[in-house]
């Protein structure tokens, strides 16, 4: 058995599952199931910057590859290509060299999105979710603006190879004080629907959805490295927000006084399903996928917006929205023989509460702490909400499975 060449290739598969935005059960599984179809007993522990994996030889020799992953991105696309490359891997178990060239293959396979498409996709989120806040179209255009400004300035700053929380914080700022300049010139109806729009992009949503299932799977140190992480982006965007405001208010003074119009139903899920059309090509995903994501995040609003009607407070609309985009990011995972997480963090974009982030640190900014601290709260409660209906469709997902399992093997 060639040891060191089937230690390469799976370290190699792990760490580009890594750096597209896999999770951590995911990396360590596919990693496992590899090994141990080539008969060879295996460990592997992932952590969102590094990835260690030990084996036993058949002489009891041990052998371990300890792997820094230095960047992340969100390649939705790779991690599909990825993981099928595995469970290809494990059907077919071939010669190391031969699954290496099958792993060159799988890389060179890849699709991306160009940059003007890239640009669209931050214009086509940040239109939508302006609309979707209750913004006019006036409001729309002027978030697109600052969704381009946004997507130029994250291009830039990713090139420079700086860190995440101050592309974070350099990008809000940036964006934000564009939006407020726009106000100043009266080109806005309300500057703030401008700025959730715009400051959705910036919101961690597949760093969130990550971080809930590596939780509930069992990785704890993935998922509160994870969760620090969404917290120390949602402070940056913060501080960028709120730098942004001081600077504007400074300047040439700014009315945040306006209220969101109030939308239809239909119209909200038009616009939300627009802005999640913009994230499929921010997340690179590919094929009949799109489509399937669309329909799983208009299904999942028009689920909340039922509920609302029905009399159901915020919480229980989130809850049960998210129980629904879970259900089906589960069952099209099974159906198609593809990752979950592809379905699920584009179903539930439209329920992130980008604007209770905006909000909590447009209050602290102002000085209205009580305000900040109610809206701090409940945006947190919102989370919690949301990380509740994960938690019941996966755990009852993995329970289902499990005995399965162990049924087909008291079978055979």
């Amino acid at each position: 058995m060639e040891y060191n060449d089937l230690m390469d290739l799976v370290a190699d598969i792990g760490c580009r599952m890594a750096m597209s935005g896999a999770e951590t059960y995911r990396i360590e599984e596919s990693i496992n199931r590899i090994l141990s179809a080539y008969g060879v007993r295996s460990k592997a522990y992932s952590v969102p910057n590094s990835l260690i994996i030990s084996i036993l030889a058949d002489d009891d020799t041990p052998y371990t590859r300890l792997c820094r992953i230095d960047s992340h991105g969100t390649d939705l696309d790779a991690v599909e290509r990825y993981s099928n490359l595995s469970r290809r891997i494990c059907a077919e178990t071939p010669a190391p060299q031969q699954a290496r060239i099958w792993l060159q293959q799988t890389q060179a396979s890849g699709k991306q999105y160009s940059f003007p498409l890239y640009l669209l996709g931050n214009v086509l989120a940040a239109c939508g979710f302006a609309v979707f806040f209750g913004g006019s179209l006036r409001d729309s255009l002027c978030a697109g603006i600052c969704g381009l400004l946004l997507g130029f300035v994250m291009h830039a700053l990713d090139r420079v190879k700086t860190n995440t929380f101050f592309q974070k914080l350099v990008a809000a700022f940036a964006m934000a004080l564009a939006a407020y300049a726009a106000a100043g010139l009266g080109l806005t109806d309300n500057v703030n629907t401008c700025v959730i729009g715009a400051l959705m992009l910036l919101v961690p949503g597949l760093l969130f959805t990550n971080a809930l299932r590596d939780i509930i799977f069992g990785d704890t140190n993935s998922g509160i490295n994870r969760i620090v992480e969404v917290l120390l982006i949602a402070a940056a965007i913060a501080l960028g927000t709120g730098a942004a405001w001081n600077v504007a208010n400074a300047l040439w003074g700014i009315d945040g006084s306006a209220s969101a119009q109030p939308i239809s139903a239909v119209l909200q899920c038009i616009a939300g399903v627009v802005a999640c059309a913009g994230f499929i090509i921010l997340f690179n995903i590919h094929g009949p996928g799109e489509l399937l994501c669309l329909l799983g995040s208009g299904m999942t609003w028009a689920v909340y917006c039922i509920v609302q009607a029905s009399g159901g407070s915020e919480l229980l609309c989130c809850f049960i929205a998210t129980l629904v985009a879970a259900i089906y990011s589960e069952v099209m995972a099974r159906v198609r023989k593809y990752p979950a997480i592809s379905y699920l963090v584009i179903s539930i974009l439209p329920l992130l509460p980008g604007a209770g982030i905006y909000y909590t640190a447009h209050y602290a900014f102002i000085g209205d702490m009580r305000a900040a601290a109610d809206c701090g709260t409940h945006t947190l409660a919102v989370s919690g909400a949301m990380a509740v209906g994960i938690l019941v469709v996966v755990t009852t997902v993995r329970i289902v499975h499990g005995r399965l399992m162990q049924r087909r093997r008291r079978a055979a």
